[in-house]
């Protein structure tokens, strides 16, 4: 899958991921391979991924919106 988080002023992070873990509206939900299409809001908390590798990386939001489509989650962050 790939992880792209992007924010207004820069690229956080892009690159190839296991899963993808995410502070949504209604509560955190993890994304993996081959996951349903979705869009969602999210709430302040972080946004935590494990790459190809298996480190475990964590990055803070103050909220935004994900789409996740195809094994591509597009998140913007504010």
């Amino acid at each position: 899958m790939t992880l792209n988080i992007i924010s207004a002023q820069q690229i956080v992070f892009s690159g190839e991921v296991k899963s993808v873990t995410l502070p949504g509206t209604m509560g955190s939900f993890t994304v993996l391979h081959n996951h349903a299409s979705l869009i969602s809001t999210l709430t302040a908390g972080d946004v935590v991924y494990v790459d190809n590798d298996g480190a475990r990386h964590e990055s803070a939001i103050a909220g935004g919106i994900v789409s996740v489509d195809n094994n591509v989650i597009s998140v913007c962050v504010a």
